[in-house]
């Protein structure tokens, strides 16, 4: 991986390379995404206040988040309103599309009660999904001010994140591969 120069305003600042699991280094680097919202104040309270996320660099149309450690923008889109369908997953009619993270445990139950007691409506209270599956996961659902659908999860197996395996309609396991315990 190629190492970009500092410009030279950028002086002073570390210029470190991240390197990722594919290139033989360590985490993986942190995601962008950059979301419309039709708001930006009701976007600082709810991504800033309700969610607890930092709030980076903006502009008087987009404010970049530090969202669990990654750079969520959100970018003021004049009478923007988010649509979301229904899928079926597991029992539920899960909003798509919709963005996340899976969390730890702890981290979930913590998030989970700070968006209850915002008074957040929950679209999917958090419950547990395929229990007993490789891919038992709690999980909710919930909507930002603008549409947005959000879906934060925790794997009861992390190692099984990325599995791969078939579920079926009827919920039941299909071919697995490579999984962890409780499989």
């Amino acid at each position: 991986m190629r190492q970009l120069r500092a410009s030279p305003r950028l002086r002073g600042f570390s210029r470190r390379v991240v390197l990722t699991r594919a290139s033989g280094g360590g985490a993986p680097p942190p995601f962008h995404l950059a979301i419309p919202v039709n708001d930006l104040a009701k976007a600082r309270e709810f991504y800033g206040v309700t969610l607890g996320s930092d709030e980076g660099r903006s502009s008087a149309r987009w404010v970049d988040w530090n969202l669990f450690g990654h750079q969520v923008v959100t970018h003021l889109v004049d009478d923007y309103r988010g649509q979301a369908h229904a899928n079926p997953v597991d029992g539920d009619p899960v909003p798509v599309p919709h963005f996340g993270l899976a969390l730890s445990q702890d981290d979930f139950n913590a998030l989970a009660d700070k968006v209850r007691d915002a008074g957040v409506k929950f679209e999917i209270e958090p419950h547990v999904r395929f229990a007993g599956q490789p891919g038992e996961q709690s999980t909710m659902f919930f909507f930002d001010p603008s549409g947005n659908a959000l879906e934060f999860k925790a794997m009861a197996f992390p190692e099984n994140l990325f599995a791969k395996y078939e579920v079926s309609s009827s919920g039941q396991l299909g071919k697995a591969d490579g999984m962890a315990a409780g499989t």
